[in-house]
């Protein structure tokens, strides 16, 4: 599709083939009714829209009879150039996806970039893997063990504050873990394979298990009124209630303090964990600021 087919169109139109293109590249397929579902119009323009994308950008979609939608064609190439917060806020949060454009903000804001972003393609197969609930065989790269041949099966995505991951069952290691997305290379969807019942999300303890956390003003910092104000605290605490997969990322990237005795210095630290045997049993409980468990705590008396 070139630039002059597409400023023929409308920009109602060109929204809704951006729609078509996101549906299919990250999550692998579209039915008409998403189209009439997502904008209101009628079920004969959505099928124009499907036909007008499929003779615009051949090869990108082909129709499946048997499923009754439109599937990633083999020789997909975007036409749409979406950036990866885009479209990471398209999959997580269900906005931003008309057409890629700069627009004129009603109040003057800065926000800083991320370092790193995952590659389009790579995050597009983990998304369709999670959408069709398949396997996927990654090549995967880690620190520990360097370059590892390894077969998952994705369930959600997590952001950190610095990298986004994908929850999954592991079956090298038979357990579930987080893969850093930039990390993973050569992902080819196993649509003929099997999920068992123990590598569902339902089976991951991490997961399902909600922790309930009350954080306070830092004992040894001074003005905590100001610290209630800036966190929006109700009688002095701030309550959430996180999955314990994502406890220790959130606790780091908010500088909670989590040891037993607000030991940890620093202006960073501005709340402190209340109870810190709230933590028990999180796996990733190790990356919160000064979190020690209530063994080491005892070695330590």
């Amino acid at each position: 599709m070139s630039n002059e087919q597409l400023a023929d169109l409308t920009q109602p139109q060109r929204d809704r083939l951006a729609f078509v293109e996101l549906r299919v590249h990250f999550i692998g397929e579209i039915r008409r009714q998403d189209l009439v579902t997502r904008f209101g119009i009628q079920s004969a323009a959505a099928s124009r829209d499907l036909a007008l994308y499929k003779e615009l950008a051949p090869g990108n979609i082909d129709y499946d009879p048997k499923g009754k939608s439109y599937v990633l064609g083999p020789d997909f190439r975007p036409v749409f150039d979406f950036p990866p917060e885009r479209v990471l806020s398209w999959l997580t949060q269900g906005f931003g996806d008309g057409e890629p454009m700069r627009l004129k903000a009603w109040v003057a804001s800065e926000s800083p970039s991320r370092l790193t972003h995952p590659d389009l393609d790579v995050l597009a197969s983990v998304t369709r893997a999670i959408h069709q609930e398949c396997p996927l065989g990654i090549e995967y790269h880690s620190i520990s063990s360097g370059r590892t041949e390894r077969e998952i099966v994705p369930f959600a995505l997590i952001d950190n504050g610095l990298r986004w991951h994908v929850r999954a069952f592991d079956r090298k290691s038979q357990e579930f873990r987080d893969f850093v997305i930039t990390r993973i290379k050569r992902p080819v969807l196993m649509r003929d394979a099997d999920v068992q019942p123990h590598e569902r999300s339902d089976q991951d303890i991490q997961w399902t298990r909600i922790v309930e956390l009350e954080m306070v003003p830092h004992p040894d910092q001074p003005r905590p009124e100001i610290t209630e104000m800036d966190y929006g605290m109700v009688r002095g605490s701030l309550r959430m209630k996180l999955r314990a997969a994502t406890a220790g990322y959130i606790l780091r990237q908010w500088s909670v303090d989590c040891s037993p005795d607000h030991s940890l210095r620093g202006y960073e630290f501005r709340l402190w964990l209340k109870d810190h045997l709230a933590l028990y049993g999180v796996k990733n409980a190790v990356l919160a600021p000064g979190y020690r468990s209530p063994d080491q705590n005892k070695g330590e008396q």
